[in-house]
């Protein structure tokens, strides 16, 4: 329904992207030496390779980082989500201004921040295929990142409930820090599960449109990790283990993006390239004409369009409209909860928790320690 699965290979490099960043995170979570070698070492020294890299060395322009994934964009999200993870690493261990009452913002601010990168995103694709058929009922454009999207009414329905979702995060300033020996994690007991489904929905939506052709690994196995930890062993710390898995992700895809562009582990298609797996059309043949049309110029005009047409490829959007639909439906649940909760108990549900008693705020506050 959502994507062409073709080969079990596909199904293999998804569990071991799953499982990997499961594992990843529990390294990266446990120690403050776990953190500091993910966090802090492995991204200095990327970081001395890229600027490297980009200047001529390691292959220059063959490099694939520098082939595939040189757009500031990537960078971007790499470098927001290692801050991120940094950032908590200070809430939790009390560093420097982890140690200030102001700073607990922190975790609020760059989580909002992110949501409102993705909601621009979203309308740029939207306002870009308006400017090609002159309405949101649906038009191909090819982006800087060398994909093809077929943006429309839906990504402003998903940049909606991105907004909304900024404001479904409650209790912001009440941070704790894990009771195990380790001081393991950076809790926040009011995000609970009404705002993680809430965010999985609308975050997927968001892959699924502007990255479809990553949404396989970057949406799916991504957002699951932490919601699976979350579940199961690490209640209360779903904002650190997403920050982790979203970093050490973009790390990878930005070290060794053939993974998922080429050979047996390329991610799966979704079906908005309808057509796509029969046609022997793959990521990467969506890549090269994808880029090779932006380089041109003609990445926001019709000959986009045509491009895909000439591989076989029908648009068939009707999973985006549907998540669409869905992600705003969830959030404005959501958020109907929190107003009903802060009315109920006459707080402020930002500077005060709103889901004391419930299931999950009670069982991440059994991990705080106060």
């Amino acid at each position: 329904m959502f994507f062409q699965i073709t080969t079990l290979s596909q199904l293999l490099g998804w569990v071991l992207v799953f499982v990997g960043l499961i594992l990843l995170n529990e390294i990266g979570r446990r120690t403050k030496m776990g953190g500091m070698i993910l966090f802090v070492i492995i991204p200095g020294a990327l970081t001395v390779y890229y600027i490297l890299a980009h200047v001529g060395l390691f292959g220059g322009k063959a490099n694939p980082t520098v082939a595939y994934m040189d757009g500031w964009f990537h960078y971007f999200k790499l470098y927001a989500a290692d801050i991120g993870c940094v950032g908590f690493m200070m809430i939790k261990y009390k560093w420097g201004l982890g140690k200030k009452k102001w700073f607990k913002w922190y975790p609020w601010f760059i989580v909002a921040a992110n949501i409102m990168i993705a909601n621009v995103s979203d309308m740029e694709s939207a306002l870009a295929a308006h400017a090609i058929s002159g309405n949101f009922s649906g038009a191909w454009w090819a982006s800087n990142e060398g994909v093809f999207l077929y943006g429309g009414w839906w990504n402003i329905v998903n940049a909606l409930a991105g907004l909304l979702n900024i404001f479904c995060m409650t209790g912001c300033i009440h941070l704790y820090t894990s009771n195990d020996k380790n001081k393991s994690d950076m809790l926040w007991p009011d995000m609970t599960i009404w705002f993680i489904v809430a965010y999985d929905i609308w975050n997927f939506e968001y892959t699924y449109l502007n990255l479809p052709t990553h949404a396989w690994y970057c949406g799916l196995a991504l957002l699951l990790a932490p919601t699976f930890a979350n579940a199961l062993w690490n209640k209360g710390a779903w904002i650190q283990n997403r920050a982790n898995t979203l970093a050490i992700w973009c790390m990878w895809a930005q070290t060794v993006p053939l993974f998922q562009l080429s050979g047996i582990f390329a991610a799966v298609l979704p079906s908005v390239y309808g057509g796509a797996a029969a046609n022997g059309v793959t990521t990467m043949n969506l890549y090269e004409q994808a880029i090779g049309l932006y380089n041109a110029g003609l990445g926001k005009t019709a000959a986009a369009g045509e491009a895909v047409a000439a591989m076989g490829i029908t648009a068939d959007p009707r999973m985006q409209s549907l998540i669409a639909i869905l992600s705003i439906a969830v959030n404005v649940v959501c958020i109907s909860v929190i107003v009903k909760r802060a009315v109920k108990m006459k707080k402020n549900p930002y500077s005060n928790e709103v889901f004391v008693g419930t299931r999950d705020y009670e069982e991440a506050m059994k991990r705080a320690a106060i």
